[in-house]
């Protein structure tokens, strides 16, 4: 398990640091009018609020160890499964995409979700994931009305493996609920719970874990998305890998750390919300920034319910514009084709960079004039219509301390591979890091025995409010 066990127990320190970071229990605040409340849903005035979870995470401390020490079946032992569509017996494939849906008013968007899926999937890619649903309400007309609904549009992918249908249920759990103080915490412990059951069952089903929402749209070919950007993160150590702005919808996982998430998520109360334990869980593993790559390709459907959106925090807005390169210099180890200049890569035009047969430990330099703090960056390489020319093997670099002889940065630090010759992602910070970079570095990993093509480097940097 990828010494989950060892690890979950070298954190347990760091569990008490978290416990004081959740002691307070999470709440919406709700003005007096529950009109006024709804209205102000986009502010998202979720916060922390005080309360006592820093002693039950003490206790829960030596819960943690126990869970570790036997398997998930064991603390989920009161979990039940009954198979509605499909079969339980699967074989190992390399994706599961784990959907958990409940009755909703005025209507329920699974089978709108489910179709995007399948539409969004072409017959290879179908033959490599697995469509998992959880069905976590205990209504049996609405259940037995889903999955009439669901057999007959998807009877085909049913009897071909491809969708499994599950009713489950959990009892017992050391996870408790408390009184809900916040009109959000019964809304919160049905989606951690059902979240939970879900991974149980997914644990031993693929490779890796995708965790989708049931009112989610899919853009078209998405596993090749995924599948691409598995191949580059191979090496890299990574937790959680973001496809999506959405809080949990568009999160892949590692099967196999699935039971130590499980066990993670049980130790807290059911109304802590599931985002922000996801959170902690990539910090306690060592992935202290997320890596959310762009653009999204998963994004939420219209929803009709108000009350449910002002309880999750608001989609961030993935689209930022066009870039604003500022000013530097580029320089370059690469040899020069065609006699191109380096400095053409970071241009905004249609000029570009050819370098001859670069070789591992090549790369190509921008140092900004001025530190900036970038909170988007892409990278394109190759030809937009063969694909050829592609730096296939690369990373990209943000670095910080300066210096002036020769130009370049001391200290950098990964924003990730190229994935298929390009790189889109979303920049984040450490916590109490350097926020204001000074050089962009793009690193060629392998050698190459033909020119690459660098058409651009676009960069975006946080506006500064003018001072009066």
């Amino acid at each position: 398990m990828r010494g989950c066990l060892w690890r979950c127990i070298r954190v347990l320190a760091s569990l008490i640091i978290l416990g004081f970071l959740l002691r307070e229990n999470i709440a919406v605040r709700v003005e007096p009018q529950f009109n006024t409340f709804l209205s102000e849903k986009k502010k998202m005035i979720q916060q922390i609020a005080q309360e006592e979870i820093t002693s039950e995470i003490k206790n829960h401390s030596k819960y943690f160890i126990e869970m570790q020490k036997s398997s998930s079946s064991h603390v989920l032992q009161h979990a039940t499964y009954t198979v509605l569509a499909g079969s339980s017996l699967q074989p190992k494939r390399l994706l599961t995409v784990g959907i958990v849906s409940m009755q909703r008013s005025p209507r329920t968007y699974l089978l709108d979700t489910m179709t995007s899926l399948f539409q969004a999937s072409s017959e290879q890619d179908l033959e490599y994931m697995l469509i998992l649903v959880l069905l976590s309400d205990t209504d049996p007309k609405w259940l037995n009305q889903t999955v009439a609904n669901i057999s007959g549009l998807f009877m085909p992918h049913i009897e071909s493996g491809r969708l499994l249908v599950v009713h489950g249920l959990l009892g017992g759990s050391r996870a408790e609920s408390r009184n809900h103080t916040s009109p959000c915490g019964k809304l919160y412990s049905r989606q951690k719970m059902s979240s939970v059951l879900l991974m149980n069952l997914a644990r031993n089903l693929s490779e890796y874990f995708l965790m989708l929402g049931d009112k989610v749209h899919s853009a078209p070919r998405f596993l090749s998305d995924i599948f691409w950007a598995l191949s580059a993160w191979n090496q890299l150590p990574w937790v959680i890998l973001d496809f999506s702005s959405m809080t949990i919808s568009g999160k892949v996982f590692h099967t196999e750390d699935l039971s130590c998430l499980i066990s993670f998520l049980l130790l807290f109360p059911k109304d802590i919300p599931t985002h922000l334990l996801l959170s902690e869980f990539r910090l306690l593993l060592s992935q202290n920034v997320p890596i959310r790559l762009s653009p999204s390709i998963f994004y939420r459907m219209d929803s009709n319910s108000e009350f449910e959106d002002t309880c999750f925090p608001a989609e961030q807005n993935d689209d930022l514009g066009r870039p604003d390169n500022p000013a530097a210099t580029v320089f370059t180890d690469m040899i020069s084709f065609w006699h191109t200049s380096p400095q053409y890569a970071y241009i905004l035009n249609d000029d570009y960079f050819w370098a001859l047969d670069p070789i591992k430990g090549n790369y190509l330099l921008v140092v900004l004039d001025k530190p900036q703090k970038v909170i988007q960056i892409a990278v394109e390489t190759g030809n937009n219509v063969n694909k050829l020319n592609l730096l296939k093997h690369g990373q990209l670099l943000l670095g910080y301390s300066p210096m002036d002889y020769p130009k370049r940065c001391a200290q950098y630090t990964l924003v990730g591979p190229l994935v298929r010759g390009q790189l889109d992602q979303m920049v984040f910070y450490e916590e109490d890091s350097v926020k204001e970079i000074s050089c962009i570095k793009l690193l060629v990993t392998e050698s190459h025995d033909y020119p690459i093509k660098i058409m651009q480097i676009k960069v975006w940097t946080e506006v500064k409010e003018e001072e009066n």
